[in-house]
């Protein structure tokens, strides 16, 4: 199987953002077990800021985006080396891959992601892959590595995504405040908890919290990718997670996969606008799959233009879809409410054409 794992700054540093070098181990171990048995492995790490942070003896974490990028320039070869320390006991080599959103975007730029990752597992190495924070203009304010591995699990067709966090799982309720709290063993692809939002934003030495995890693992389970949330304190976790044992919550994938296209407009495009839509048209969208027509829409939020990506929101504020604008603002100002025959002379019929968009509540 080819497997993803991805470990967080929470459980890979210390209370003063120092690289914990035992979990460093843990997670080398772990990948040269699941190598001897035949895996190909690809790690997702985060620590670099926090790495940084320790490396110029700083005693809290920034807040502002320029020193977070000149730290994760720090932090970054710090990280790695503590990775190639660790690996080559086992005589693997890592190698470093860093990665912005451009390259989730551009198909050009998609392709040559996988094709270098694919040569590098080829060639036998561990590709130990990063977001490239110290040159993105907005990977740190928006991102964490959950979201990242989630659609590199896509990009490198992986069967297994592992999500090494600072909790055993997701529970029915915050374990720490509800004494009653269960953990969840295993989500069904249709099952309602992969819509929830949950507390909680993750500690100050990273920006991943439950809810971004959830987030991956719906992005996963329409990727075809089964996903698991394990305690990254557990040294046999990925073992466990591939040998199917009741290991943190198993999200299972869902059994229509989204296209890569797809996923880029459901996950990886920038947003620019929404349009909101009535009952009926929303009703159409879920049970017909058609295309959004201006006929539905009832307000145009935003400006966006031909090819923009935006959302679809029911008059109850749900988000009801994401897809490729066909008509600009301006231009659906104009059509909504109107039926299509008096809307032909704008040239375009369509708000959104089913082709380009994504109903979230079919997968």
């Amino acid at each position: 199987m080819r497997i993803v794992i991805k470990i967080g700054s929470s459980s890979l540093t210390d209370d003063a953002g120092r690289i914990n070098a035992q979990m460093i181990r843990s997670v080398a171990e772990q990948v040269a077990q699941a190598r001897e048995l035949g895996h190909e492995v690809v790690v997702v790490t985060s620590g670099a800021v926090a790495a940084g942070v320790a490396g110029l003896s700083l005693t809290e974490r920034p807040s502002d985006v320029g020193t977070l990028q000149a730290l994760s320039a720090v932090g970054q070869p710090l990280l790695m080396a503590a990775y190639h320390t660790e690996l080559a006991t086992y005589g693997v080599t890592p190698a470093q891959v860093l990665l912005v959103p451009f390259d989730f975007v551009d198909r050009t730029q998609y392709l040559h992601a996988r094709s270098t990752i694919e040569k590098l597992l080829e060639l036998g190495c561990v590709p130990i892959v990063n977001e490239n924070d110290a040159l993105a203009n907005d990977e740190i304010r928006y991102g964490d590595n959950d979201h990242l591995s989630a659609l590199l699990s896509h990009l490198v067709a992986a069967d297994v995504l592992i999500l090494l966090t600072d909790t055993e799982g997701l529970y029915t309720a915050d374990p720490r405040s509800n004494s009653d709290a269960t953990i969840v063993r295993v989500v069904q692809a249709d099952d309602p908890l992969l819509s929830v939002t949950t507390s909680g934003a993750g500690t100050s030495r990273g920006s991943g919290g439950m809810a971004s995890k959830l987030a991956a693992a719906r992005i996963a389970s329409w990727s075809g990718v089964t996903a698991v949330i394990a305690s990254a304190q557990r040294t046999d976790a990925v073992l466990a997670a591939l040998n199917g044992e009741d290991v943190g919550t198993r999200f299972l994938p869902h059994d229509r996969h989204l296209s890569s296209r797809k996923l880029w407009i459901a996950f990886a495009s920038e947003i620019s606008g929404a349009v909101v839509i009535d009952d009926g048209a929303r009703e159409a969208l879920l049970s017909k799959g058609t295309s959004l027509l201006p006929a539905g829409v009832v307000k145009v939020n935003g400006v966006f233009e031909l090819g923009s990506t935006i959302e679809v929101i029911d008059v109850h504020g749900t988000v009801v879809a994401r897809g490729m604008a066909a008509m600009s603002s301006q231009q659906a100002e104009q059509a909504r409410g109107k039926k299509t025959v008096d809307v032909a002379e704008l040239g375009v019929v369509e708000v959104v054409h089913r082709d380009d968009l994504v109903v979230f509540s079919q997968f």
